[in-house]
């Protein structure tokens, strides 16, 4: 696939270097002489340096080959003319462009984007992607990571195995004896710095870090046998009246949570602003990282802390304050890459990253084949996909025990119809059934091959 990156930020280059990896044709059109240097010397991709937007960029760059264009600088404007452009001078036939401006994204101008209007195939609005991340994992506070798939009936989730973890040293095959109606399965492990797939013969040890695949309704369920019984959180404390601040807390209001909030601004001006829109949520106007604003947010009491600042290391610092001050748990916003290496080390509950985030997205739209969902976890190293079995795969009609599947991909669920099928053995996937698979990074191109309309495989 020929692909076309407007942008060589964080973002940007994150996707260019899970494009490039697996083999993708990627050129990368950045104004920074700087950026597009390191871009060409660490990564197996084209580098142009230039306007994203301007017709004769986009010609050198390759627009007239290109099957998809990724317009992800840092000015909404820059990456809606990307689109354009590359729609009306160069026929390409998918275009993605990230926009941040909500205005663009309010309901009322939601023609906005058609085909007849600006051709954007794809809008990616980060703010509000992350905003909804924070909000899931608000509701299932014994998660560090959750994402729904196949209409929202099934969750996919991470979950750390601590010391009272009661299946801890239990192999996995032996969990379906002791819970023969669960409906979830553990899809993959995270230990000692590798991930890897596990079998039914595996056990989970202290401080792994897997993910599981279950149905909606026996999420809490699930959580408790692996010893999370938080409840929801109740009181929150958010540090950080940006865009996301106010989304999650807006949210909160219009959705009538049980969960109330208790926002932290540093800037006066923003404080003001905000707390003449919400009607709920108690604004304090000062830094996260002061203990008295802390304490008169009463985060002794509080049930986490969520912080949201355009600041790592403001949320990193604010999230080990407010732990010790008794804070329930923590959550925090990293652009940083390198920051969330050490966050639970720091007793940091769970991170977000808007880079990670925006990369899922993305990567639904790159994938090949049937592919309806895409999740990239632990940082690239994995993606949780949803894909839609056609006649020709070979995963359809004979029992799962008899599909040879590479080692680094486990199927965690079927929906079929409106009915969610836990994958066993005898199991048969039939054609247009959805599955649920936990896929490692190095076999993605080989799900992608199984979905495909093609019989070749392998």
């Amino acid at each position: 696939m020929k692909v076309i990156i407007c942008g060589a930020g964080k973002v940007g280059y994150g996707i260019a270097e899970r494009l490039a990896a697996e083999q993708n044709d990627v050129s990368v059109i950045d104004s920074s002489p700087h950026l597009i240097q390191v871009i060409r010397d660490t990564l197996d991709v084209q580098g142009f340096v230039g306007h994203g937007a301007h017709p004769d960029v986009l010609a050198r760059a390759g627009a007239d080959q290109a099957d998809m264009i990724i317009a992800v600088t840092l000015y909404d404007e820059v990456n809606m003319v990307a689109c354009q452009v590359a729609n009306s001078l160069f026929n390409v036939p998918t275009k993605v462009a990230r926009v941040r401006a909500q205005s663009y994204l309010a309901p009322q101008w939601g023609d906005l984007f058609s085909r007849e209007h600006l051709p954007i195939d794809v809008i990616i609005s980060p703010e509000m992607e992350v905003g909804e991340m924070v909000l899931r994992r608000l509701a299932l506070p014994g998660a560090f990571d959750t994402v729904r798939f196949a209409e929202n009936e099934v969750v996919v989730f991470g979950l750390a195995c601590a010391e009272d973890c009661p299946v801890i040293d239990t192999p996995l095959n032996q969990l379906t004896e002791l819970f023969p109606d669960l409906k979830a399965v553990v899809v993959g492990v995270f230990r000692n710095d590798k991930l890897f797939v596990p079998r039914g013969s595996d056990s989970l040890l202290v401080g792994d870090r897997i993910y599981v695949v279950a149905q909606k309704d026996q999420v809490r369920r699930t959580l408790s046998i692996f010893g999370h019984d938080e409840t929801e959180a109740s009181r929150v404390v958010i540090a950080g009246g940006g865009n996301i601040g106010l989304y999650v807390a807006r949210s909160l209001e219009r959705r009538q949570s049980r969960t109330r909030a208790m926002m932290i601004e540093n800037s006066r001006a923003r404080a003001v602003e905000i707390a003449d829109e919400l009607n709920k949520t108690v604004i304090l106007h000062g830094s996260a990282l002061d203990h008295q604003i802390l304490r008169e947010a009463d985060i002794d009491t509080a049930d986490m802390i969520v912080a949201l600042t355009n600041d790592d290391q403001v949320n990193v610092l604010s999230c080990v304050m407010a732990k010790r001050l008794g804070c329930a748990r923590s959550m925090a916003l990293i652009n940083d890459p390198s920051f969330a290496n050490f966050t639970n080390s720091l007793g940091i509950d769970t991170h977000i990253s808007p880079r990670q985030v925006t990369i899922s997205k993305i990567l639904r739209h790159v994938r090949r084949g049937r592919i309806r969902g895409v999740h990239s976890v632990f940082d690239g190293a994995a993606e949780v996909i949803e894909a839609e079995a056609l006649e020709t795969s070979m995963l359809v009609g004979k029992p799962l025990r008899d599909v040879e599947l590479p080692d680094g991909i486990r199927i965690g669920a079927v929906y079929r119809g409106k009915t969610v099928i836990v994958p066993r053995g005898n199991t048969q996937i039939q054609a247009h059934d959805r599955v649920i698979m936990f896929v490692r990074a190095d076999r993605v191109r080989k799900v992608e091959q199984m979905f495909r309309v093609s019989l070749e495989f392998f």
